[in-house]
Order: structure tokens, then sequence, then C-alpha cells
């Protein structure tokens, strides 16, 4: 049995067409397979669509959310209901090709608990996100004691027995769900491919988006951005040190000390310096809250197949 999770959030335009070639793939292969659709909330006719391909394959299954509650929320949602020996997750758009599937199962039949597709290249991908993809894994890997795959991407097989790890002890609110199933552990290895443009709709990450989906991935992997109030200090410490040495100095001479100039400058440079730091322990101390809280990652509202139709929350 090999389970297929997508994630879906407002892709009416391609879903149809997405589920044709995944239908056309699977018929060309020989395992058994169940298709889990997580419905993340949308706003379009992308419900209404699920719930026909539901109804008309019995292989299908659909998870709706109450809300929009993430990407990474659907990815951990479709694990949760999935059964498969092995697991693929996948996005509706086309940019994760169905034919892959095939040389996926061919790899991990021969041993491999997880495979990381990597994007060598992006057709739809400007300059600008090749350099800040470039960029943030590069910083990431800088910060974190673990190393991540540059150019992994959100499609990826993983076994059951992976899954059951991240059913039962990967559950943070923080989530970075590609890095996360590096750091698992297991056997591994990487498959490259190439990401066609999107057929139709939309890319739903916008800029705002990126940003904060990037700081969450450091902040789940690094604690290095927390030590940079212990530089901060010892740097302030020294220039101190320093600026008190000058001053005694001058007074010994009988220079006159201006000092009004370099005191200003001193006290906004601690300052920005100081709320700067304050506020990444902010944003840590946010993580630990929303930790503590124990909130479920998504809430159900309905799971549409030929068996089943229910709420739960996880």
């Amino acid at each position: 049995m090999v389970s297929i999770v997508v994630s879906v959030y407002n892709e009416d335009d391609v879903i149809v067409l997405f589920f044709k070639e995944l239908c056309r793939t699977l018929a060309a292969l020989d395992d058994t397979f169940e298709i889990i659709f997580i419905d993340d909330g949308s706003s379009d006719n992308s419900a209404m669509l699920l719930d026909e391909m539901a109804h008309s394959d019995n292989r299908v299954k659909v998870v709706h959310f109450s809300r929009n509650f993430g990407h990474e929320a659907a990815m951990i949602a479709g694990i949760d209901h999935a059964t498969g020996d092995f697991i693929i997750c996948m996005d509706a758009d086309l940019q994760n090709p169905p034919e892959l599937i095939g040389k996926m199962l061919e790899v991990a039949n021969a041993g491999n608990d997880v495979i990381c597709m990597v994007r060598t290249e992006r057709a739809d991908a400007g300059f600008f996100y090749r350099l800040a993809s470039r960029l943030f894994y590069r910083c990431i890997n800088h910060l974190s004691e673990t190393q991540l795959l540059a150019n992994a991407s959100d499609f990826f097989l993983i076994s059951s027995r992976v899954a059951d790890a991240l059913r039962s002890n990967y559950r943070e609110r923080a989530r970075f769900l590609r890095g996360i199933i590096q750091l698992v552990g297991f056997t591994s290895t990487t498959i490259t491919y190439s990401a066609p443009a999107r057929r139709a709709g939309q890319s739903k990450y916008s800029f705002r988006k990126l940003l904060s989906f990037s700081l969450t991935a450091i902040a789940s992997f690094s604690k290095a951005p927390l030590k940079l109030a212990i530089y901060a200090g010892i740097l302030f410490a020294v220039l101190g040190i320093i600026l008190i040495i000058y001053s005694i100095v001058m007074w010994v001479v009988q220079r006159p000390i201006g000092g009004y100039t370099t005191l200003i400058i001193f006290i906004s440079a601690f300052a920005s310096i100081l709320f700067f730091v304050l506020g990444i322990m902010g944003y840590y101390i946010g993580f630990i809250f929303d930790e503590v809280k124990s909130r479920p990652l998504y809430t159900v509202e309905s799971i549409i197949s030929n068996t089943a139709t229910n709420t739960e929350s996880k």
C-alpha cells in the first residue's frame, strides 16, 4: 500500500488536471494506492471538486480542515491519516511531477526510508527567488547543527516507520517538515528533478509568508540567534572599557573631553542592538508560548470517502 498525500488550498484551476495526471501515472504501477487530499480551508471550488473525486474513485479520501491551518499542518494531517507502507507528500500544482512516483518507489524498495526530492531548477523561479533560496540554505546550515539539503522540497517519500516517528514524537507547532524528515534519521537518499512551471493558478506563498516560513525554519533548527545577546554584550563591554580608558587618559593629560558625539553614538548603537536581541528572544518565547498552550495542529471538519465522515482534532 502506498499513500499519496496532496495538500490543496484554492487550486480549483489545476486540481482536476492534477488528478487526471496522477491517475494516469498510478495506472502504470503495480502497487495499491490510496490518495489523501487535504483541503486546507479552501475558499474556491476546490472542496466541491475534491468531494466529487472521492465519490467517483474508491482510492480517494478527502480531509477537510475547519479553516486554513497552513501547508505544513496539511502535510502532517495527511501523514496522520495515511495507512500505506510508503507515504508520498506532494503539492497539487503539478510542480511536483507525478511521473516521478514510480522512480521514488523503486528507490524506496531498495531499502530507503526517506527520499528527499531536490530541485535542480524551477522553471518559473526568477533571479530574486533563486538568490533568496540560496541565501536561506546557507544561513540555516551555518546556524544549525543539522545540515539540510539545499533546494529540498516538500515533495518527498517516507516509510511507515518514519511516519510513526512523526506521529508520536515530532508534534511541535513551529514546523519545517522538509528539515524534520532529514532530522529523524533512518536510511535516506535523494532524487534530483526539474520543477516545471505551474499549469494554472498562482503561488500561495507571498514574500511575507516566505519570510515568516524562513524565520520559523531557522528558529526550529537553531538556537544560535539567541547567542547574539552574548556576543553583543561582549562587544559593548570591550567598547565600554575602551571608552573608559580614553576618558581617563584625556582627563590625566588635561585635554578637553568632547565625548558628546561619541556617547550619543554609543548609546544609540547599544539601544538598537539591545532591542534587536530582545526581539529575537521574544520570537523564541512566542514559540514556547504556542507549545505550552498545546492547541491542535489542525482541526478536521469532515472526512469524505466511501467509508468515513467524521470530525476530529490533532
